[in-house]
């Protein structure tokens, strides 16, 4: 993994990750990851475009990702913020109920997307874009992160998922990286946590 480099989504990388996005198309049908930001405070225009509000994020300090580079080119990302910076998660209504029931505190971050551009995927870059976040969350103070991922000890064998389906890697890439199972979420994914130290 030495031949690639991590650096932090902020405005003068902003044109690595459009370029990323647009490279392969615009992600799922054009999200440019910018599902999770719903609910913001500074709010999304009315019939403001994804790459223009997720650019004004960006630009505002509230979109955060690790970028993985092979050599000029971003690869790979790991989105990651507070919650109130993604307050949008998949499964909301079961995770808010079952985080009540549970007496959980929100997580000091969340990371809620990783993915790898088509040319660069099978060589573990999720993971090490997963790295990456850890790292720039405790280089920012650290605190309780958590994480999404799929669950596929819970899926049917039979029906296999397709790679580019997998927006935020498996649960054995997260307990890989220290993360604790909590709990499930959805049909197929669950809520696991770390506590990242801070940097230094």
């Amino acid at each position: 993994m030495s031949d690639y480099a991590i650096k932090a989504l902020t405005p003068e990388t902003w044109p690595d990750f459009a370029g990323l996005v647009e490279r392969n198309t615009g992600l799922f049908s054009g999200c440019w990851c910018v599902w999770f930001h719903h609910g913001v405070t500074d709010g999304r225009g009315e019939g403001e475009p994804n790459p223009q509000f997720k650019k004004r994020m960006v630009e505002a300090g509230i979109a955060h990702a690790a970028l993985v580079y092979d050599g000029p080119d971003a690869v790979a990302w790991a989105e990651y913020g507070t919650p109130s910076e993604l307050p949008n998660v998949h499964h909301r209504k079961q995770y808010d109920a079952d985080a009540a029931a549970a007496g959980c505190a929100p997580p000091d971050y969340r990371i809620t997307c990783i993915n790898v551009a088509k040319s660069h995927r099978g060589k573990g870059l999720g993971r090490l874009a997963l790295r990456g976040a850890l790292d720039l969350i405790a280089q920012a103070g650290g605190g309780v992160v958590e994480g999404y991922p799929h669950d596929l000890s819970v899926r049917d064998p039979a029906k296999k998922m397709s790679a580019s389906w997998l927006y935020n890697l498996t649960r054995h890439s997260y307990e890989e990286a220290g993360f604790t199972y909590v709990r499930p979420k959805g049909q197929g994914n669950c809520v696991m946590s770390k506590v990242v130290a801070p940097a230094g």
